[in-house]
């Protein structure tokens, strides 16, 4: 009976289900045979449960993988859970076509701090942010419904930001010379309002480096009017021997090489 419900959820579009789903559907079953039924399922690799509670359906296509990608669960998992998030970083990148190589990991920003989730072979990775609402999106389709991702502006601005979760300021550096295309100068003075201003004093001599002219100009004259002090490009290192970048009112104090693509 229960891996009859399951194929009519399939049936039916829906991708995912909670204890208290099966429970409202079959009104007879106790919580105990529910629960048996669950596992005997996820050990022949038709559901899995990337968050405790939660389970996915795992259609033939993906067992291998045991469980759905990424994509296919995250978006019902955070209106599950109540809380605004987007796919970032790399994951956004590489929709745009941008991620040099792709990501090993899905990863997601999200309103509070999360444990990595291990679904099968699907790695999901969560960076907390506290102003997430604030940071402009947009809307993705996906197999299963719509996933929101951050804008190329916004992708650029967190990939500086967050480069130690990217493979380091070369990668961000390789990235970049692919996502600068999509990036709108005044869009990304828009969104830079809701960054750090050192993030947009990296990214600016980043884009200087991926010969992104117009979009780097654009951004040179947000930094004349926000007369920001001196960063470091590479926050982790020292001053010792820096170059100063009077254009970005960057200290440079490390060699960044970009990938060629």
């Amino acid at each position: 009976m229960f891996a009859n419900l399951i194929d009519d959820f399939t049936a039916r579009g829906r991708s995912f289900f909670t204890l208290k789903d099966i429970q409202g559907e079959l009104h007879d079953s106790s919580v105990i045979a529910l629960k048996a039924a669950i596992g005997r399922l996820r050990t022949k690799g038709r559901i899995a449960m990337p968050y405790r509670g939660f389970y996915v359906i795992v259609p033939p296509e993906h067992r291998d993988a045991g469980c759905l990608p990424a994509e296919e669960f995250i978006p019902d998992l955070m209106k599950h859970l109540g809380e605004p998030y987007y796919a970032s970083l790399l994951t956004a990148a590489e929709y745009y076509g941008a991620a040099h190589q792709r990501p090993q990991v899905f990863q997601v920003m999200a309103s509070k701090a999360r444990r990595q989730i291990h679904c099968g072979k699907v790695r999901v990775w969560f960076t907390f942010r506290e102003n997430l609402s604030d940071i402009p999106t947009r809307s993705r389709n996906t197999r299963t419904g719509v996933m929101r991702i951050s804008t190329p502006e916004a992708t650029a601005l967190d990939l500086v930001g967050y480069y130690r979760h990217c493979g380091g300021l070369g990668n961000v550096a390789t990235v970049l010379s692919e996502l600068a295309k999509d990036i709108d100068a005044e869009r990304l003075i828009e969104a830079a309002g809701h960054f750090p201003v050192a993030w947009t004093q990296r990214l600016g001599y980043l884009l200087d480096m991926a010969d992104a002219k117009d979009v780097a100009d654009r951004l040179a004259e947000y930094i004349i009017e926000k007369n920001p002090n001196r960063k470091l490009l590479a926050p982790w290192g020292t001053i010792k021997g820096a170059k100063s970048s009077s254009r970005w009112r960057i200290l440079v104090n490390t060699d960044v090489e970009a990938d060629e693509v």
